[in-house]
């Protein structure tokens, strides 16, 4: 069986956005589950990245690599709204960190009263997405969630190291916002 729609790869498949609620287990997430979220997230992301690129082409685009800053974040946004996820905004928060927000992306589920970003299928398939378009490792962090009740969902991303200087200096009680502006590319 193939997609009928022109930018999804023959073995996409199409599930309902309660699926990732169904996802979560009624006592929580422990950090095995978290991480085999994201690392399916981030296998899914990578497959994305050709459905993407066939979306680019089927336009008369450049592929994804090649496209100036200024077209990319709204190219991206379309794309994945016309595959369910929900429309992006792409913002510089500093030379090292980017965010991604959006106010109705398909993994959040603000019924659920959750305590804490949860978006760890959309983490994954950011990291394993934007990697395949900068050809390097990047690092994706949640850091405000639908979920939690926030207005929007927002995504960092950075080289590793970068989001781990972010993390750290988080978990330090620095505000992700000044952690990611200090931060300095690598």
């Amino acid at each position: 069986m193939t997609s009928s729609l022109p930018y999804l790869t023959p073995r996409t498949v199409a599930v309902p956005a309660e699926f990732f609620a169904a996802l979560r287990l009624p006592s929580g997430l422990d950090a095995s589950n978290v991480a085999m979220l994201r690392d399916a997230g981030f296998t899914a992301g990578e497959g994305l990245y050709d459905s993407f690129g066939q979306w680019l082409e089927a336009r008369g685009d450049v592929p994804a690599e090649y496209l100036p800053d200024d077209r990319f974040g709204p190219l991206l946004g379309e794309f994945l709204a016309a595959a369910g996820w929900g429309t992006v905004r792409i913002t510089a928060i500093s030379d090292a960190v980017m965010a991604i927000d959006t106010t109705e992306w398909a993994e959040a589920t603000p019924e659920s009263g959750a305590v804490s970003p949860s978006c760890h299928v959309g983490t994954g398939l950011l990291a394993g997405f934007l990697g395949k378009v900068a050809n390097a490792p990047l690092s994706v962090l949640e850091v405000e969630c639908r979920s939690t009740g926030a207005p929007h969902c927002r995504f960092l991303v950075g080289s590793v190291d970068v989001m781990q200087y972010v993390y750290d200096a988080m978990s330090r009680g620095v505000a992700y916002a000044s952690a990611a502006a200090s931060a300095a590319a690598d």
